[in-house]
């Protein structure tokens, strides 16, 4: 192991192969392996989860038990914290991308703000800037391209099944499902409808 700031690595008992840079970065962990936490408060939280990477303050912060994911800038997956063991395998890149996420899995976010409201859902790309960034429970959407599918929020936890490749490609869809939106702009004024294609600006 490497442990280099206050506190960090600080409950170690067994665990191996694990580094850790920053105030309390890694402090919790017991027996958790190949961890790495570079930055303040960094998977402060982790216990026994393995394989998890947070890059920044704060970032993967609450996660006790959850392995397998990646978490680089300030408050990315801060929320994550599931009830039990679980390989989560989320990626998360960017100031608060994926910061709501608590129990969500397999989802890919990458750009500021990036899906950061999204906590239950699973198997989500969000790649840009407030990409996907109001959907809490929807799941198995893609959205590529700063704002894309922004405005996408179900009430229920449901699968949503919408790509939106553009910038704010498919910005105003809220609850419709089963729509293709490629290129800038792209099915704009699309909110609750469905099984939409839509090529070009």
């Amino acid at each position: 192991n490497t442990a280099i700031g206050f506190a960090s690595l600080s409950a170690n008992t067994t665990a191996s192969n694990n580094t850790a840079v920053g105030y309390q970065a890694g402090y919790s962990n017991t027996t958790g392996t190949f961890n790495v936490a570079l930055g303040a408060n960094a998977l402060d939280a982790n216990t026994t989860a393995t394989r998890n990477t947070a890059l920044g303050y704060n970032a993967l912060t609450t996660n006790v038990l959850g392995s397998r994911s990646t978490a680089v800038g300030q408050g990315a997956l801060e929320a994550q914290n599931p009830a039990s063991s679980v390989d989560m395998y989320n990626t998360a890149v960017g100031a608060g991308a994926g910061q709501a996420v608590t129990t969500g899995t397999n989802n890919t976010l990458i750009g500021g703000l990036a899906g950061d409201a999204l906590t239950g859902a699973n198997s989500n790309v969000a790649v840009g800037y407030n990409a996907m960034s109001k959907s809490v429970l929807g799941s198995q959407s893609v959205a590529v391209g700063s704002g894309a599918l922004w405005a996408m929020n179900p009430a229920t936890a449901v699968n949503m099944l919408n790509t939106a490749v553009g910038f704010d490609a498919g910005n105003a869809v809220s609850t419709g499902i089963n729509n293709t939106l490629i290129g800038g702009l792209a099915g704009d004024s699309i909110t609750t409808g469905g099984s939409n294609v839509a090529l070009g600006t």
